[in-house]
């Protein structure tokens, strides 16, 4: 090439045209608004347990969720600190690899364990089809499906999160906590809103933003937010007081995820859990919490990043996670 082009024109050339295609998978991969900023989708199944459609009943719904995904986690973070068994609400972990999946990037494995037990279904797309055909939106987890009427649920997990905390799907009170109490609604509300945009779509914004004033915007609103936790985190032990909320279940795939994936791969550069002493002391109390390590293998969810969003990553080399 050295022999026909001009070094300059041959680097410019390159790049504009890399920069072109980048555009094109990030769209795909990340909706964008006019000004370079990642717009997170809405969801269209938002129905609930403890209705008259969807009575709390143990073991009638199934749950589908993905290892790498922080909005699964959040769901199964309920799960876990509320003592909901496996028996009350069995869930399936998907594997992340959109080589098998015919739409998005959620299919099953080959192991019993990694099969639908519901549809027999080979990805999520089908799981999508069978419960309501000719489905063409996103196909997204967590996902909640009713075993007996082979209907959707629920696909926002910020309502799974909600209904679970709210219906008694539990077969044991050994746990009888309540993330959502009546005298802390105002305050974890709050909190919820700004750990939100500020955070848990902040990193998102970070990463997937496609112009340098999107990625200012999204990387000053990730440096306010942990300074933030930080500071609130030094005068109490949870973010909106002395027990665990639903405030610290949002937050916990984040902060979880931070060093090891959104500091380096989504250029969340400006601080470190690691350097933070109060927010790296509330991760550590969160893990003593029954069950919440086993809602996460954060090995294998930093490869699912480096390795399946690869306009972020074109050389798929996964680092190791410290």
């Amino acid at each position: 090439w050295q022999g026909f082009l001009p070094q300059p024109l041959l680097v410019k050339t390159a790049k504009t045209g890399w920069r072109e295609v980048w555009k094109v998978l990030m769209s795909e991969l990340a909706p964008q608004s006019k000004d370079g900023d990642y717009v997170r989708p809405s969801y269209g199944f938002r129905g609930k347990i403890g209705s008259a459609q969807y009575p709390a009943t143990a073991g009638r719904y199934h749950l589908y969720t993905g290892n790498a995904c922080p909005w699964c986690q959040r769901v199964l973070l309920v799960k876990a600190i509320r003592g909901i068994s496996e028996r009350s609400l069995p869930h399936t972990v998907l594997i992340d690899d959109p080589t098998k999946a015919s739409r998005g990037g959620w299919a099953f494995g080959d192991s019993p364990e990694r099969m639908d037990p519901v549809f027999g279904a080979r990805d999520l797309r089908e799981v999508y089809e069978a419960c309501n055909p000719g489905y063409s939106g996103r196909c997204t987890a967590p996902l909640m499906v009713d075993k007996e009427t082979k209907t959707v649920v629920c696909n926002e997990s910020e309502d799974l999160v909600r209904m679970l905390n709210e219906a008694e799907l539990r077969d044991s009170m050994e746990f009888d906590v309540d993330l959502y109490p009546p005298a802390l609604r105002d305050k974890i509300d709050e909190a919820n809103g700004w750990i939100y945009k500020q955070l848990n779509n902040g990193v998102y914004r970070c990463g997937f933003a496609t112009t340098q004033e999107g990625y200012n915007r999204a990387i000053a609103d990730v440096t306010n937010a942990m300074d933030r936790l930080e500071t609130i985190l030094g005068e109490s032990r949870f973010v909106v007081g002395d027990k665990v909320t639903e405030a610290d279940v949002r937050l916990l795939p984040t902060i979880t995820r931070f060093d090891a994936v959104y500091h380096s791969f989504f250029k969340c550069t400006t601080r470190r859990v690691e350097s933070l002493p109060n927010l790296k002391g509330w991760l550590q109390d969160m893990y003593t919490i029954p069950g919440v390590r086993d809602t996460l293998d954060i090995g294998a969810a930093a490869k699912s990043y480096y390795s399946n969003l690869f306009p972020l990553n074109p050389g798929g080399i996964v680092p190791k996670v410290p």
